[in-house]
């Protein structure tokens, strides 16, 4: 009799704990009418309760486009080799893993998701050494237009890498941000629909815009051992800094094909309208070149 009522004791707590876990946990809603779990809410698991903020560097991750309609962990930081990411010079992998290399060109301006309610635009640095016929690129910078808000991103240019500095610089409206350097500083934008979170003290945030996406960022230098490799001839007065980027979508228009918008290269083409403040749209330039391997 004593260990039958332990045993309920025991069972009575772990349902107690169980509920108080699951009460604690964040869900994400499935709004896109185009997608599997359309209006269903799904419960992050309880060791990693949050699609944000990092337990033991997970994050909660639900993909409304799968059957299942389940939630999963998945690691907190940036996979450059996973669906979804512009990493490099840059190589970006769609949704069905075709890998894409595009060549633009440097503090030049191509425009990655065009949707009604969202444009996501990407500033180029670049470097070109002798004899070479076109620019080595980068993702320098990201502008985004939401709900007539823009806001940007970007990677200072400095001369010498240096871990213990933050390189992001941000801006809402034509006005600069300070996200204090705190692991989980985050913004919100005043309607409450773009948030700004720091993964790591500096040079890694994640950017979420409600209902619609979101975007991994890191700010990483060029490094020797792929300046060797690659043979770039890194300039001394400048590391190209640059952002690698993972884009996860949530709901844009059906006429995106998620195959392509999952990596953000449905249109590197130019755009009519900049989300960057200190820039103006561009209308028509050469024709993208665009690899597919």
């Amino acid at each position: 009799m004593k260990i039958s009522k332990t045993s309920s004791l025991v069972m009575t707590l772990l349902s107690i704990m169980l509920c108080f876990l699951r009460a604690k946990s964040q869900g994400v809603y499935c709004s896109n009418p185009y997608q599997l779990c359309f209006q269903k809410y799904i419960l992050c698991p309880a060791e990693c309760p949050s699609t944000g903020a990092a337990t033991n560097n997970k994050v909660c991750y639900v993909d409304c486009r799968n059957i299942l309609c389940t939630s999963e962990c998945r690691r907190a930081s940036l996979n450059c080799n996973r669906p979804g990411p512009a990493c490099n010079d840059p190589r970006l992998i769609a949704g069905d893993e075709n890998v894409v290399y595009f060549y633009g060109k440097s503090k030049e301006h191509f425009s990655l998701v065009s949707d009604p309610d969202l444009q996501i635009n990407a500033r180029f640095t670049g470097h070109r050494p002798a004899g070479r016929s076109r620019d080595f690129t980068w993702v320098q910078a990201l502008g985004f237009l939401f709900n007539s808000q823009k806001f940007s991103l970007e990677a200072t240019k400095v001369a010498t890498w240096d871990d213990s500095i933050d390189h992001l610089r941000f801006s809402f409206d034509g006005q600069d941000l300070i996200i204090p350097e705190e692991i989980l500083s985050t913004w919100y934008s005043p309607k409450k629909d773009i948030k700004i979170r720091r993964a790591t003290k500096m040079n890694r945030v994640t950017v979420t815009i409600k209902d619609k996406a979101e975007i991994m960022v890191n700010v990483v230098p060029v490094t020797k051992e792929d300046d060797r490799i690659q043979s770039y001839k890194v300039p001394s007065d400048d590391c190209l800094a640059h952002l690698e980027v993972q884009f996860r979508f949530l709901n844009l228009s059906p006429r995106l094909k998620e195959e392509h918008v999952d990596a953000g290269t449905n249109s590197f083409t130019d755009y009519e309208e900049s989300p960057f403040d200190n820039t103006s749209g561009r209308t028509k330039s050469d024709p993208v070149e665009r690899l597919h391997r």
